[in-house]
């Protein structure tokens, strides 16, 4: 018997919506390379979502793909980015933007979450030719903490940039659970759009086979990013796979409620959690969660269920990371809540 899986929130293979649209379409001759039809319609459904009528929208395969392919073009030789140290940039793509030539400077954060402050701090360490040149901000929302940034504090960060002649991306691997995210002070898709200089919308962890949409907020003067694209081996033949995926998921709302259920059952999990009396290593606001559990029931737990032991908080207990996805039946969170209040007792 297959244990249970909470490790991800990309075990699943893609929504039914995707399949069905793929077999349909299957037969269909098309233009390659993105050029399509189906990649033309997408672009045109997330401008109009983003409320960006003059944004360019490429499509390429996956997340690290994207932040190397945006941060190298952006960003001439010299320059560097500001990150948090638990950034995606730099603790799990393999040094992927350092080998474009483009130095990450790194800021502990707590909450996965950069401050004005934090990136002011960078920018007078850097004071001269003899140094990289910090030039823009990478944040992720939500964080790998599955934490976020509120209206409030994304509008800080967009006006310092924007003040300090800084480009802000954003990595949208999870923006479909952060954009549905109980809370009003949560910042919406057409609001992130607004305040960032780019950013993507991330499809491989929200119902997708694969793929990501990334939004330049405003056009680009030519073409050169197509040209970075099939340099860097990214650009696909058949650009309709990636072009058929967004559109269904933009068609009749499919990418928000796929992400609102992964946030219900994170909620759900979480508060059977909480209701065993442990408590989280950071704020539960999204689909990942953080719960800090005994060592003895984190093993016990492991024989039924993957999940990622995320780091040691005392030599008796340790914090777990447990995600939910789009396709995360009700009846696995039942199963492990029971789990933990039985293994308590």
């Amino acid at each position: 018997m297959s244990k249970i899986s909470f490790k991800n929130d990309y075990s699943e293979g893609a929504h039914p919506a995707i399949l069905s649209a793929l077999s349909e379409t299957n037969l269909v001759p098309q233009e390659g390379y993105g050029y399509d039809a189906y990649c033309e319609e997408a672009r045109a459904m997330i401008r109009r979502e983003c409320d960006l009528p003059e944004a360019d929208i490429y499509f390429v395969s996956g997340g690290t793909q994207t932040n190397l392919l945006v941060i190298s073009h952006l960003l001439r030789p010299h320059e560097a980015v500001i990150a948090a140290a638990s950034g995606h940039i730099n603790v799990h793509e393999t040094g992927a933007i350092e080998s474009t030539g483009h130095k990450v400077c790194t800021v502990p954060t707590p909450l996965g979450k950069l401050t004005t402050d934090d990136i002011l701090a960078v920018l007078t360490h850097h004071t001269d030719e003899h140094m990289v040149k910090p030039a823009m901000v990478y944040i992720s929302q939500s964080t790998e903490f599955g934490t976020l940034y509120s209206r409030r504090e994304l509008s800080e960060l967009s006006a310092f940039c924007r003040a300090h002649g800084l480009l802000l991306y954003l990595d949208g691997a999870r923006i479909g659970s952060a954009v549905t995210a109980s809370g009003e002070d949560n910042p919406s898709l057409r609001e992130i759009a607004a305040l960032v200089d780019a950013f993507y919308i991330g499809g491989t962890k929200n119902g997708a086979l694969l793929g990501e949409a990334i939004v330049f907020t405003s056009r680009r003067p030519d073409n050169a990013f197509l040209f970075q694209i099939k340099q860097r081996g990214a650009m696909l033949a058949k650009g309709r796979i990636l072009g058929i995926q967004f559109a269904t998921l933009f068609r009749n709302g499919l990418f928000y409620e796929l992400a609102t259920h992964a946030n219900r059952m994170a909620a759900e999990l979480s508060a059977g959690i909480a209701a065993c009396s442990y408590s989280f290593l950071y704020p539960s606001q999204t689909n990942q969660i953080f719960p800090i559990l005994p060592n003895s029931l984190i093993e016990k737990l492991s024989t039924e269920y993957d999940f990622y032991v995320w780091q040691s908080v005392s030599p008796d207990s340790s914090a777990i990371r447990l995600v939910t996805s789009w396709a995360t039946p009700p009846e696995n969170v039942a199963a492990i809540i029971h789990s933990i209040s039985s293994y308590r007792h």
